[in-house]
């Protein structure tokens, strides 16, 4: 089986989600190394809050599955984010639940993940996680952005964007473009066709892949927006959405992501086939 491309219309955007979560342990500094090792020029990362307020990078909102929490505070149930300080969450170790090698990752500051993308100039889909369980979090977010160079400015070296801000909570995300608003914006999820139009003042929506079709993806772009779906990690299915001229996608797998990026851009025939790259290690 083939798949045969058109031209594309943009350069496309390969995003390493939460870094390279596929090969290293999720938002945490080795996967953003790890991503950059692997050729990605963009990643996503979520953000949270702690209870002293420092924002951090953590997907789920309570620590047990990516950090050792239980063995460190057994009586700290439902271990919830907010209810732990940062110099508590030090404590943690990020990174054995995903492989034995990452034992000792602790989980990053935000500011401490924005200076190692800077150090690697990667550019950043940020997901404001969860903000209905962190009032004001918009507002922390954009504070900061304040005095650091190139991040609030249209694009970046690469003529692509240097940081886009999105959520699945809508409203959020309007927060933070009325805060942002030289700063692209993106809804999470699959925004029904009747609303389409309701949020025009975004720039992309950024569905699941299972949830959407060539129809979609064209309606998407008859409203002038674009559409990153996640999280692709099968080489066939990035072949198959990319036919369906999406502008990017996100995958755990940046390096199999821009290999079928680059066989659109190349008009090739790629051998539609499934990767599951092992772990590697990246130290």
């Amino acid at each position: 089986m083939s798949i045969e491309y058109g031209p594309s219309r943009q350069p496309l955007t390969v995003v390493a989600h939460r870094g390279a979560s596929g090969h290293a342990p999720e938002n945490t500094l080795v996967a953003l190394d790890t991503a950059h090792e692997l050729g990605a020029e963009t990643v996503e990362v979520d953000v949270q809050r702690t209870e002293d307020d420092v924002l951090v990078l953590l997907h789920d909102t309570t620590l047990e599955r990516t950090t050792n929490v239980e063995d460190v505070f057994p009586d700290r149930d439902p271990y919830s984010v907010s209810d732990f300080t940062m110099a508590e969450i030090r404590e943690l170790d990020a990174g054995s639940w995903f492989d034995p090698s990452f034992e000792g990752e602790r989980v990053p500051t935000f500011a401490e993940a924005l200076d190692r993308m800077e150090a690697l100039d990667l550019d950043l889909f940020l997901e404001l996680k969860s903000p209905e369980l962190h009032p004001g979090v918009e507002k922390e977010v954009a504070a900061e952005f304040d005095g650091r160079e190139g991040w609030l400015e249209s694009g970046s070296s690469r003529e692509s964007r240097r940081l886009v801000v999105q959520s699945f909570d809508w409203e959020s995300v309007r927060r933070s473009k009325d805060l942002l608003p030289s700063v692209p914006h993106a809804l999470l999820g699959r925004v029904p066709e009747s609303r389409i139009s309701e949020f025009t003042w975004a720039q992309m929506i950024n569905p699941n892949h299972t949830t959407i079709d060539s129809a979609y993806v064209e309606r998407v772009h008859d409203a002038g927006l674009e559409i990153m779906p996640y999280t692709i990690n099968e080489r066939s299915r990035m072949d198959a959405v990319l036919k369906w001229r999406v502008d990017g996608f996100i995958t755990d797998f940046p390096e199999v992501g821009l290999e079928a990026a680059a066989a659109r851009r190349e008009g090739s025939r790629p051998t539609v086939r499934i990767v599951k790259p092992p772990v590697s290690v990246f130290r």
